[in-house]
């Protein structure tokens, strides 16, 4: 269901040269199964696939003025702004403590394994860009998504906030999906 849907949106809504191949680029990782993160939002099966959706849905809700933006480049933005979490996490197990029976138990749970630790933002777009070509907004939204979580003197996140207006809509997208529409959609082995 969250993947049909995904892949509807891109193939509906962005024309640009390389979105076939970037789908077809994405069916060969873990992208629609893996979570959104380990154990804060989404950090379940399909996790970033419901992550990317909610962001979509949010930015179109709360932000899209169809006068003055791009059904295309909020599309690209909000669902593929995580893409550098695509082929990111394992599942590994830890024993735990069963509260009823005393006995140790092995529980899954979601470890971090970055193959390629390019950064977060600046991955996606470096991965996107290797199938489709950027705008300078989108780079800059989807580079500076995460705010000053990722940059730590925030002149430059401050800079491109100013400039682009899609940075902003996708970072407050992202900020309400993770820490108010998400809520409890973590794994039970995760919290």
């Amino acid at each position: 269901m969250y993947k049909t849907r995904f892949i509807d949106l891109i193939e509906s809504n962005v024309t640009r040269p390389g979105a076939k191949e970037l789908l077809e680029w994405l069916e060969k990782t873990d992208f629609y199964t893996a979570p959104a993160s380990t154990k804060y939002h989404c950090a379940c099966e399909n996790g970033l696939v419901m992550h990317s959706l909610s962001v979509f849905d949010v930015m179109m809700e709360k932000h899209f003025d169809k006068e003055n933006d791009s059904l295309e480049s909020f599309t690209i933005c909000a669902l593929l702004h995580d893409l550098c979490k695509a082929q990111f996490y394992k599942i590994s197990t830890r024993n735990v403590k069963n509260e009823e029976t005393g006995k140790w138990e092995k529980v899954p749970y979601y470890s971090i394994e970055d193959v390629f630790p390019y950064g977060h933002g600046e991955k996606s777009v470096f991965l996107i860009e290797r199938f489709m070509r950027l705008k300078p907004n989108e780079a800059m939204a989807i580079r500076w998504h995460m705010g000053g979580f990722d940059d730590p003197n925030g002149y430059s996140v401050s800079n491109a906030y100013e400039k682009y207006t899609l940075a902003v809509k996708l970072h407050l997208a992202d900020l309400e999906s993770t820490y108010i529409r998400e809520k409890g959609t973590s794994a039970v082995h995760n919290k």
